[in-house]
């Protein structure tokens, strides 16, 4: 039988929806904001697709695992950490991955964003594969499955091999928050973990291209945009998050929150790094929005890292119908499939199988969205 320790951290993602970039810190006022939790039910999501298996779970108590298997019908586990209080942090992380360590477990899953990954590789090692179930807001590192649907099912595919999974090396990277929740994007290299693969269903390490090539592809895809917001000045335009939506406001003149979303109109900006909330104020009945987006490089993340003021209600209103994806060339070469994963299924799978990405001047491409299953050995 497959043994897997299973961890959730219960604040992860908290400050997604609301604006903060993140929750490091920032626990107290994400709640301030009306921020709700979201890590047990990105849990539960994956677990309820692993509940007949045969796998023995060894888990946490209350939020940090307990609820999350209780609640997804999982019957087959042992609480083997208590936390001592109802507010976790990442002491409890570590102890619980200790006692994963002494119980020997296959696979340790745990479920939170980059600042937990960390966590449990801190006290994994190489030791022992983990694999995170994304509830984050960011998620840069390689040991998260694109969608929690796609944690199960590569944990499916090793479980029914006994507990063998092919495993492979994978970075967890470190984001400096403070700075993020500024606008500037600082990395660092924290480990390299062991981490289950299948192709297709887990995520690659963020990567930034540059070159001239990419500026002038950048500038190009920029001019193509502007044409159009100038051809359609009734028509609000929501910039994500990125450096070519940057170029987009760069060629309007408009200064542009790098990592957050911002609203212009007419040529004129609107609003700056919206929350969810604002968002759903500024879409009032009768307005016609257009949200333009990039994908994040080779990681291949569409809609779901760093993007979580997007909600789904505010994606429904825009239609998916209004979102123009934009990347450059060199991006799209490393990036072959990407992936949606807004936090609800049934809007993920009416993005279909294709969306069309705009690289250059009047340029477009057609890329394949990943379905989170496993590909058959017939798929390319």
């Amino acid at each position: 039988m497959c043994v897997i320790g299973l961890l959730v951290n219960p604040i992860a993602g908290l400050g997604g929806a609301v604006g903060l970039k993140g929750t490091d810190g920032q626990v107290g006022e994400a709640r301030a904001r009306g921020a709700l939790p979201r890590a047990s039910g990105r849990a539960m999501e994956a677990l309820a697709l692993l509940s007949g298996l045969p796998v023995c779970f060894i888990s946490c108590s209350g939020a940090m695992g307990e609820e999350a298997l209780r609640n997804a019908g999982v019957s087959r586990y042992e609480v083997a950490y208590r936390a001592s209080s109802g507010l976790t942090s990442a002491d409890d992380t570590v102890a619980a991955c200790r006692i994963f360590l002494e119980r020997n477990v296959d696979l340790v899953l745990f479920c939170g964003g980059d600042g937990t990954a960390r966590d449990v590789y801190s006290v994994l090692g190489d030791a022992t594969p983990m694999l995170g179930i994304p509830a984050g807001v960011k998620m840069y590192s390689a040991v998260f499955a694109v969608t929690p649907t796609a944690a199960a099912r590569i944990v499916m595919s090793g479980c029914r091999e006994g507990g063998h999974f092919l495993i492979r090396d994978a970075e967890v990277v470190d984001v400096d928050e403070e700075a993020y929740r500024e606008g500037e994007l600082k990395t660092h290299l924290f480990g390299i973990a062991k981490s289950p693969y299948v192709r297709g269903l887990i995520q690659s390490t963020k990567q930034v291209f540059e070159s001239h090539d990419e500026e002038r592809a950048k500038t190009d895809i920029a001019h193509f945009i502007r044409e159009v917001m100038d051809g359609t000045p009734d028509i609000l335009y929501i910039l994500g998050p990125g450096s070519t939506t940057a170029a987009i406001a760069g060629e309007l003149d408009l200064k542009k929150t790098l990592l957050g979303f911002d609203a212009v109109k007419g040529g004129a900006l609107v609003a700056s790094d919206l929350h969810e909330q604002a968002f759903l104020a500024l879409l009032k009945e009768g307005t016609q929005a257009r949200l333009v987006i990039s994908i994040i490089g080779a990681q291949g993340a569409l809609l779901g890292r760093g993007t979580q003021q997007v909600s789904p209600n505010v994606i429904r209103i825009i239609g998916i119908e209004n979102i123009i994806v934009v990347a450059t060339p060199q991006k799209l070469t490393e990036t072959p499939v990407v992936f949606v994963d807004t936090g609800d299924p049934d809007l993920d799978t009416s993005f279909g199988t294709h969306i069309s990405v705009i690289s250059g001047y009047r340029i477009a491409r057609r890329i394949k969205i990943g379905t989170g299953e496993i590909p058959s050995p017939n798929t390319g």
